[in-house]
């Protein structure tokens, strides 16, 4: 996250538009009103042309296009904005989705200001039959298409997690999909593959997909170099694995790995040589990989066996 409006304080007292010292801490970062905090980049993921999170007071945005969808949740505050000179609004769980080339502008809805999370989805992910459907109804009252949305920002902002946002972005193009033209469905399997995942030819993609993924633990795979090799559209990759095997195919890669590096750290391996042999991106990844899997580091977690048959 940006530290741009960010100040520590130090003492009994605080800075103007800062809380309190409470007693026992010594330094309380807080943002100073009006000054926006912004962090975007471009993820390596296919698809998503950037991630922009930011948080502004008073910042209004004059009338503009993106060449991009632009995929919008609201973490904190409200928004107003006009799309094609309607007036429309953004708060709490709803998903906002504007289309591209349609002018809209931004502004703050309350002198609180907002704080956003934005995915710029390039304009082949959902097309462009699907414009004049976002225009009538760029929000989206779906709590599991927010969770989804929120789910993917969270593995975006972990390096070694490609997979894994591949396949949510997969699965949240396909929630867009039945949002904005209901009842076409098939339509989101590219190569024509039936979305029907309990047909004996489903089963069999998965298991395929799983050897795949069997074989490539260390190196990884990408969703879409799945996909070529398997002749199978991404989105029902994801879903007849996750059908067949009940979870998604990150979570099994992912298993995979720290099986490995268990395996190796029983093996007298250091951490920082299994996170490399294992697949993972550093040491920090396999670290809080690892603790969410199994509740300890890899470096604590052969000293339990010392001395042990």
């Amino acid at each position: 996250m940006s530290h741009a409006g960010i100040v520590a304080t130090r003492g009994s007292s605080a800075e103007p538009g800062c809380s309190p010292r409470a007693p026992g801490v010594l330094y309380v970062l807080c943002v100073l009103a009006g000054r926006p905090e912004t962090h975007a980049w471009r993820p390596s993921i296919a698809g998503i042309a950037e991630v922009f999170h930011a948080r502004f007071v008073d910042h209004a945005y004059p009338a503009h296009t993106h060449a991009a969808w632009t995929l919008l949740i609201v973490d904190d505050g409200a928004i107003r904005y006009d799309l094609d000179r309607h007036h429309h609004g953004a708060v709490g769980r709803t998903v906002t989705l504007l289309p591209p080339h349609v002018p809209h502008d931004g502004r703050p809805a309350t002198p609180a200001g907002f704080r956003k999370r934005v995915l710029y989805l390039d304009a082949a992910v959902l097309g462009d039959k699907l414009v004049g459907a976002a225009v009538d109804h760029p929000g989206l009252d779906d709590a599991v298409l927010w969770q989804r949305i929120h789910q993917l920002h969270l593995s975006l902002g972990h390096p070694g997690d490609g997979l894994e946002a591949e396949s949510r972005l997969a699965l949240l193009r396909i929630r867009l999909r039945q949002h904005l033209a209901p009842g076409t469905v098939a339509s989101d399997f590219d190569d024509g593959s039936s979305p029907v995942l309990d047909h004996p030819a489903g089963n069999a993609l998965a298991a395929r997909f799983r050897d795949l993924l069997d074989a490539h633990v260390r190196p990884g795979l990408s969703l879409a170099a799945a996909g070529r090799e398997l002749h199978a559209h991404p989105a029902h990759l994801v879903r007849s694995f996750s059908s067949a095997f009940g979870l998604p195919p990150h979570a099994y890669l992912t298993g995979r790995r720290i099986d490995l590096a268990r395996r190796l750290l029983l093996g007298g391996q250091r951490p920082a040589e299994v996170a490399s042999a294992a697949g993972f991106y550093d040491q920090a990844h396999l670290n809080r990989v690892f603790r969410r899997y199994l509740g300890t580091s890899p470096g604590r977690y052969t000293g339990d066996s010392r001395g042990r048959c």
